[in-house]
């Protein structure tokens, strides 16, 4: 295609949004595109989720999850290690997670005690 990483990015965002979804899922919605395109992005789908669309995301970048979800879940080993709110959400929160070092129940149980 001649179409750039990010363009190709947004051309499939609108294939998807043609049928008026619901829920659109996006894995790794930026990876090797450029910084204009994506906060073009980002915008999009930010958006998208305050239209009422459900927007779930797949990502490896953390400072992406961190600045675009209310929640977070994160996988490892192929299962849920821990969720985590907006007002929870950091590198090293979820790190931890991913990692298996702390799961989210210690975690919360920790912050109550705060």
């Amino acid at each position: 295609s001649t179409l750039s990483g990010g363009n190709q990015q947004k051309v499939a965002i609108a294939k998807q949004l043609s049928v008026s979804p619901k829920v659109i899922i996006m894995d790794e919605p930026t990876r090797g595109i450029d910084v204009g395109a994506k906060v073009e992005i980002h915008r999009l789908l930010r958006q998208l989720a305050g239209s009422g669309v459900g927007v779930i995301i797949i990502s490896s970048e953390l400072p992406e999850l961190i600045g675009l979800c209310d929640r977070v879940l994160v996988v490892r080993e192929g299962r849920i290690a821990g969720e985590l709110a907006a007002s929870e959400l950091g590198e090293e929160a979820i790190i931890m997670l991913a990692s298996g070092v702390q799961d989210s129940s210690i975690q919360r149980q920790a912050q109550n005690v705060a």
